[in-house]
């Protein structure tokens, strides 16, 4: 069997993604506040380079690091949307470059968050993409509710989650929390940025105790993070796999690759050296 057919689709299990742990070179720093290096290349405008971010925290499993969360702004319709960092152009070099980043709290919001697993070449991460940061419902989702309640392409409004303080589905507890997956800065691309998005009470309530960085980065119990595992860029999912119960992690984020395992309500300050952005052309 070839290395691209690794796991058959009858498997259920994703299939490998060659050359993943090349697309960024990871750096584990542990619990909140223990990084207190600067990060010296992201001003380059093209990106790259060391960068701390926050994450939900990866809790088991060869995952190397958190999945970097997507700060959630709602807008005044109920609409929820994920924040592009600030887009500001610089002299560097001789030359005119964007720059994607803003301050929030004690930390650097930025592009370079996401430029790993290869998607430092997706046109939604790049600041000139030309679009909405509106989440929209993606394809095939393994939660019941959003396959028959809303449909693909959809922008994701609040309401939607009604439920979220008593919705289940069979795995792990009831009323944790109500999960979904969308995208994010994909539409009319090629590649689609995968985000899964989970509202929670737990949520509101870190938020509540966290004005540096949650009270920011949630907004209503609602959260986001980028959806690609750091071991080897699979597609992990919270309350998504009836396997997940046998590691641990029915009401965690779980991928079904490897066992790698993530807790949505444990945010860690880590950092990892991040890809440049492709020259275009």
């Amino acid at each position: 069997m070839s290395e691209s057919d690794k796991y058959p689709e009858s498997s259920g299990r994703r299939q490998f993604v060659k050359g993943v742990v090349g697309s960024a070179t990871l750096v584990g720093f542990g619990s909140l506040g223990a990084v207190t290096f600067d990060a010296l290349t992201n001003r380059s405008g093209a990106g790259g380079g060391t960068t701390e971010f926050y994450g939900i925290e990866n809790t088991g499993g060869p995952a190397p690091r958190a999945m970097p969360q997507i700060v959630v702004d709602i807008d005044d319709e109920g609409y929820v949307q994920g924040r592009y960092p600030e887009v500001t152009e610089e002299e560097v070099g001789g030359q005119t470059v964007q720059v994607a980043e803003e301050t929030i709290g004690n930390i650097t919001y930025a592009a370079e968050w996401f430029q790993y697993c290869g998607v430092q070449g997706y046109a939604g991460v790049a600041p000139d993409y030309d679009g909405d940061d509106y989440f929209r419902y993606a394809s095939e989702p393994p939660y019941d509710w959003q396959r028959s309640e809303v449909s693909v392409g959809d922008r994701v409004h609040i309401d939607d989650f009604d439920d979220y303080e008593s919705w289940g589905n069979g795995i792990g507890n009831d009323g944790v929390g109500k999960p979904a997956m969308v995208t994010w800065r994909s539409q009319d691309t090629e590649n689609t940025i995968p985000v899964q998005l989970l509202r929670s009470t737990r949520v509101a309530d870190m938020a509540g105790q966290d004005e540096e960085w949650l009270s920011e980065s949630t907004d209503q119990g609602m959260m986001a993070w980028l959806n690609k595992c750091t071991h080897f860029c699979c597609a992990p999912g919270y309350k998504a796999s009836g396997q997940a119960e046998r590691f641990a992690a029915a009401n965690q984020a779980y991928c079904p690759c490897h066992q790698s395992v993530y807790d949505p309500f444990s945010i860690v300050r880590s950092a990892f050296v991040a890809y440049p952005r492709p020259e275009d052309g």
